[in-house]
């Protein structure tokens, strides 16, 4: 490095500091990994602890009988409604989100279905695109349709014409974008808008994207899930789900999750806390890796097609430009021929593990299953094959896919 670099990089960085000092807090936005790294949470509020408190409780004391019949301008009341450890990450997300508020529940699937049952009730249509996650279908085809609920699946294409399949008692349009394990996009923005037209709440399950990558809510959806399991947790270790609201939706779900009686543990709570403070370093990993795995995917004549929303070659590349601001460590490919080879190849896999979820620290491959689809069914020929690219060196990601494609290819 010349010498007469040193000056003036110096010169850069102080007046980047001093820019920086001269913005307050108030008038300037800060950057995603600041906001996970500090978030709403003030150390100051308990004796300058970086962390908040995991609360175990159950009971909470009232000063006078007083107190107990105003209770509900008390912030804690019960264990169920919330303790500090549940707000903590509650208003975390929340500022991630732009969102009224949240609540915590114990699974991503959990998070799915206590919206739909505030939103949804007998004699009520509810519209869900069909590329959805299939523990949601399996919800939606199950609980709902058993009180009443008219079920019907759409095209993730649909856009703006979705607002021909609206009918006078819709009451929820459901959406997840990218589409579960075959990554179609969506058009959020002009779908959100047609639903609202003809009276219908919005929900999204957005955790592919995570609200560094994707905020649903400034796109128009109502409510905003995930499963926190994955890479708020991503350590593997923990199942939570959230579901942030914007004001005209967050009171009665709220309201809803108190009838139903769940909250999220404090145990698990903290651990999403704490895997929050590392998950824009962490996606910035996934998102390279997988990246540079789905381009050299790309280029092998064993493979028909990769599905990667953020690969120029992707079908619906344009869709996730335009709405989203990254792309996260899980995508598919298409193998050619039968399951057999299908099989052949994950079994001589040594580094990616066979397991569902996703967004830990490890790489994971599975079989997606497409016979319950309606609208986006599988191929005729070969076998999409599911990809978690961890936090593994790529070259070695590689070498393992390339074991499995020699499996693959002694098949036939």
């Amino acid at each position: 490095m010349r010498t007469d670099d040193v000056p003036q990089s110096r010169s850069h960085f102080q007046q980047k500091a001093e820019a920086l000092t001269n913005d307050s807090s108030k008038s300037r936005q800060r950057g995603p990994n600041t906001v996970l790294a500090h978030g709403p949470y003030d150390p100051r509020s308990l004796h300058g602890f970086v962390n908040p408190p995991v609360v175990h409780a159950s009971t909470v004391l009232f000063e006078s009988t007083a107190a107990m019949k105003k209770r509900q301008s008390l912030p804690y009341t019960y264990g169920l409604r919330g303790t500090p450890t549940t707000k903590a990450l509650e208003d975390a997300l929340s500022e991630l989100e732009g969102a009224a508020g949240t609540i915590l529940v114990p699974s991503g699937l959990a998070a799915i279905s206590i919206p739909m049952l505030a939103f949804l009730g007998a004699g009520d249509h509810c519209l869900i695109v069909d590329s959805v996650y299939s523990p949601t279908r399996s919800f939606a085809n199950g609980t709902l349709r058993r009180m009443g609920v008219e079920v019907e699946y759409f095209d993730p294409h649909v856009g703006a014409d979705i607002a021909a399949l609206m009918r006078p008692n819709t009451r929820v349009v459901f959406l997840e974008a990218p589409g579960s394990n075959t990554f179609e996009m969506m058009d959020v923005g002009a779908v959100c808008d047609a639903a609202h037209a003809g009276g219908a709440v919005t929900m999204l399950d957005n955790t592919w994207a995570t609200p560094l990558f994707f905020r649903p809510l400034e796109h128009g959806v109502d409510l905003s899930i995930h499963a926190l399991t994955k890479y708020p947790g991503g350590h593997s270790d923990v199942m939570l789900g959230s579901v942030s609201a914007n004001e005209a939706s967050y009171r009665r779900l709220r309201e809803t999750q108190l009838q139903i009686g769940v909250n999220a543990a404090p145990d698990d709570t903290y651990l999403v806390i704490r895997g929050l403070k590392t998950m824009g370093v962490r996606l910035q990993r996934h998102q390279a890796s997988a990246l540079e795995l789905a381009t050299w995917l790309s280029g092998r004549d064993d493979v028909a097609e990769v599905r990667h929303p953020a690969l120029p070659s992707f079908f619906d590349h344009d869709l996730y430009a335009r709405q989203f601001g990254g792309s996260s460590g899980l995508f598919s490919f298409l193998l050619p021929g039968g399951f057999d080879r299908a099989a052949a190849f994950l079994d001589a896999l040594e580094i990616f593990g066979l397991g569902y979820s996703w967004g830990g620290h490890e790489s994971l491959a599975v079989a997606v299953d497409l016979s319950d689809r309606t609208v986006c069914k599988g191929p005729a020929d070969g076998t999409f094959i599911r990809l978690q690219v961890g936090l593994e060196d790529v070259a070695d990601l590689v070498a393992d896919l390339e074991r499995g494609f020699a499996a693959a290819g002694a098949v036939g």
